[in-house]
């Protein structure tokens, strides 16, 4: 397959970044990256233009952490409510995940995360009080409190008094017990036996 060097224009995930040199195939090049403006072709026109771009990398990517740098004191201050249904014994159905936590974040603080960023070991499956770990860029990270609350009211077991029963004595309980059996049968007269048929 033949290869070709190009400089790359825009940030592409897996390949590189602005200024950098790579090899890729060269249908990739020419019918993908040329034409959508992620890269150049390395000839000596455009190596001179390799500064302006390290630049204008460098720049964004000082915005960008910034930005996440100040988003991460922000996030670092709050704490999402997570509301989800459980069962009469508190029992959660289903369970929390980073994409959840992303949509709340979103309805809640109007904060729009990736859900990759918000790093879950694995999906929270009960209700409580969780910090989660945040990676919001190579070098900022950030925790965030997660309260997972329940939507269905807690009934609370309280013992019924029975006020008649109070006043007569002692409530009685009924007890399971094992069914009496019945009392043997009486012996039945045995049946004659069926005479087999002769050939």
């Amino acid at each position: 397959m033949a290869k070709t060097e190009v400089i790359l224009t825009s940030n592409i995930v897996g390949l590189g970044a602005e200024s950098d040199q790579v090899k890729v195939a060269a249908g990739y090049a020419r019918n993908y990256l040329f034409p959508q403006g992620l890269a150049v072709p390395l000839t000596g026109a455009n190596k001179r233009r390799i500064e302006v771009l390290r630049q204008r990398r460098a720049e964004r990517e000082a915005h960008e952490f910034n930005s996440m740098s100040d988003l991460a004191k922000s996030i670092s201050k709050l704490t999402c409510l997570v509301k989800v249904k459980t069962g009469d014994d508190g029992k959660m159905f289903g369970s929390v995940t980073n994409g959840t936590i992303a949509d709340e974040l979103k309805h809640q603080f109007d904060i729009a995360l990736e859900k990759k960023k918000i790093h879950l070991e694995q999906p929270i499956r009960l209700v409580g009080e969780y910090e989660i770990e945040l990676r919001l860029h190579a070098e900022v990270i950030t925790t965030l409190k997660v309260k997972v609350e329940s939507t269905t009211p807690v009934t609370p077991v309280a013992e019924a008094t029975d006020t008649r029963g109070a006043k007569e004595g002692p409530q009685r309980t009924e007890k399971r017990t094992r069914r009496p059996e019945p009392a043997a049968p009486e012996a039945k007269p045995a049946r004659p036996a069926k005479a087999e048929k002769s050939k």
